[in-house]
């Protein structure tokens, strides 16, 4: 493989503190390179010096003659007056770029729904985010460097980034790397994989999952790491072990050693002992929105939907851009009240819900770290164990330096940390969850995660981080744009396979409207298609009534876990006849549009 650039014993320093201390990589064709470690390691300051955007107070950087290089940052770096399309295409006229199939895909992906003739200024920030994107990805750059490429961009989005960077070149062509808290994003498409940590970097072969095993090893042979460190490797290695077969499919991923390495390890969650707990704390009712409608103005955004929370339950929450994932929460909370239909809550139930944004730090910006924490209570009990506000602290990242910080002074990430910490400690038992994988690194993700395993409550997550969503969500949900609310038995692979088929259909739609395209389907296939369509109805009713059923068994039966167990199976089959019979739904509908 031949060698695109590289850098050679570079150090940078901020203040007193040394980010990088005499590092040397090198970046060859073929390589699909994830950058992880802890916030403020040093992960951007090495993307910045290696594409020459930044200069090292030492070493020095080289890049192969005719090798061009384009970079995603992650700051706002559109001019502002420009419309969309000069940002993204310049002076090029509409069938120069138009005639370009990668182009067209490109556009299609990332800003097909933003209007082309907008000024940048007006847009949403997760809209410009996704024009830089495409105007980077519009280059033939030999090398890409990719600074938080997923922020912003849904699951369908990820997915999509993702699919289009392992086609971009042929396997030793080309190279990338990529900052990302993703962790889904860097097993699916990194082949390298490097940890910045203490100054220096230390290489892995293999994407995340990898890495995991690697550094766990790593630990465990030079016995240098703390005891509870290498036991939350090992329980997000036992995660990664057990989760999809596609993770432990991947080159250098040595199974025999994982199996050796996590052979004590418990499961990463109890799921009977959580259950009793969680039924002792709430009772048997939770959260119920019943029949449930919501209309702003002339949209409507959720239709007759019905959604039940079981004490101890789990549920991811994923869906398209403004289909109403946020607002979900808000009706969960009691904060909006439904246009129809009803939102029954549990006498027991008390809620905390972690935003997107950090306002609730607001009345605290003068308190220290531990100093907030300890306001609320001394001590804790996490997972059946008795935690000092301290040890709590410590757990998620604040050294015993940092927990005597000012909030003011924290970084973004770790204000996400705090506001996590301390809706936990106000011991909700109902807990939801609002993109919380925002500003987080893979080791405080890892460290939130090990926190909510042992998390005695209900819990909703809304991310589209499909990682964390598997990791500690029990069963995932979609909201498709369409007011309806989906169980997704397959999980975030289904969801993505319902959004494919809506899409092609409202493809092969506008596809028609061309001179050269059928008229559109007869009246016959019309007909046919409205007697498909009330059988399905039909056989949807009948599945919802059976639900509803299995859901009031479930309610009368709470104590009984063999009972339970035997109902959750019912349901799990329940679910899977009904996301078969939505999706012949769709597309039965596609033929009437």
């Amino acid at each position: 493989m031949a060698h695109l650039l590289g850098g050679e014993n570079l150090s940078i320093a901020f203040a007193t503190r040394a980010v990088l201390d005499g590092v040397t990589v090198g970046l060859e064709e073929g390589d699909r390179i994830g950058i992880v470690g802890r916030n403020g390691d040093g992960k951007s300051t090495l993307m910045r010096l290696l594409s020459g955007r930044q200069t090292a107070d030492s070493g020095r950087v080289t890049v192969r003659g005719g090798v061009h290089v384009g970079y995603l940052d992650q700051s706002d770096v559109l001019d502002g007056e420009s419309t969309v399309g000069f940002a993204i295409v310049g002076e090029s006229a509409d069938h120069v770029w138009a005639s370009n199939p990668k182009i067209r895909e490109i556009m299609g992906a990332l800003v097909g729904e933003v209007d082309w003739d907008a000024n940048i200024h007006s847009l949403s920030g997760g809209q410009k985010r996704r024009v830089a994107l495409a105007k980077l990805l519009i280059g033939d750059d030999d090398v890409i460097m990719l600074d938080e490429p997923t922020n912003h961009l849904d699951v369908e989005g990820v997915a999509w980034l993702a699919k289009h960077l392992k086609a971009r070149w042929r396997a030793n062509e080309g190279a990338f790397l990529v900052v990302t808290h993703d962790r889904w994003f860097l097993d699916e498409v990194c082949n390298r994989t490097w940890e910045v940590h203490d100054g220096i970097i230390d290489p892995f072969d293999g994407g995340y999952a990898a890495y995991v095993l690697a550094r766990a090893e790593r630990d465990r042979m030079n016995s240098v790491i703390e005891t509870k460190r290498v036991q939350l490797v090992k329980k997000e290695l036992a995660w990664l072990r057990r989760g999809a077969p596609a993770r432990t499919a991947k080159p250098k991923f040595r199974i025999e050693a994982a199996n050796e390495l996590i052979a004590d390890v418990p499961e990463p969650r109890d799921t009977v002992a959580l259950s009793k707990m969680a039924t002792a704390r709430q009772g048997k009712d939770v959260l119920d929105l019943e029949n449930v409608s919501l209309s702003y103005g002339d949209k409507e955004l959720f239709d007759n939907i019905t959604l039940r929370l079981a004490p101890g339950e789990r549920l991811g929450i994923v869906g398209v851009n403004g289909a109403g994932k946020t607002t979900l929460l808000r009706l969960l909370n009691g904060e909006i009240e439904p246009t129809a239909g009803k939102l029954k809550r549990g006498k027991t139930v008390q809620t905390a819900v972690l935003t997107q944004e950090v306002r609730e730090l607001d009345d605290v910006m003068n308190m220290r770290v531990i100093e907030v924490i300890e306001r609320e209570k001394r001590s804790f009990d996490v997972g059946g164990k008795d935690m000092s506000a301290g040890q709590l602290v410590e757990q998620l990242g604040f050294t015993k330096d940092k927990q005597w910080t000012p909030v003011k002074d924290l970084s973004g990430g770790e204000r996400r940390r705090l506001q996590l910490l301390r809706l936990l400690v106000g011991e909700p038992n109902v807990l939801m969850l609002d993109e919380p994988t925002n500003d987080l690194d893979t080791d405080t993700l890892a460290a939130v995660e090990d926190v909510l395993d042992g998390w005695p409550g209900t819990l909703v997550v809304v991310s589209h981080d499909r990682y964390l969503l598997e990791r500690v969500t029990d069963h995932q949900m979609a909201l498709l744009g369409d007011g309806q609310l989906r169980g997704l038995p397959g999980g975030v692979d289904q969801y993505l396979e319902l959004r494919e088929a809506a899409l092609s259909g409202k493809s092969s739609s506008a596809a028609s409207q061309g001179p050269a395209a059928p008229s559109g389907p007869s009246e016959s296939q019309k007909r046919d298609a409205r007697k498909v369509l009330n059988r399905l109805e039909r056989q949807l009713a009948k599945n919802s009534a059976a639900d509803a059923k299995v859901h009031a068994q479930m309610a009368t039966s709470v104590g009984d876990y063999d009972a339970l167990a035997e109902l959750n199976a019912k349901l799990a089959k329940l679910a899977a006849e009904r996301a078969g019979l939505e999706l012949e739904w769709l597309e039965a509908s596609e033929v009437l549009e």
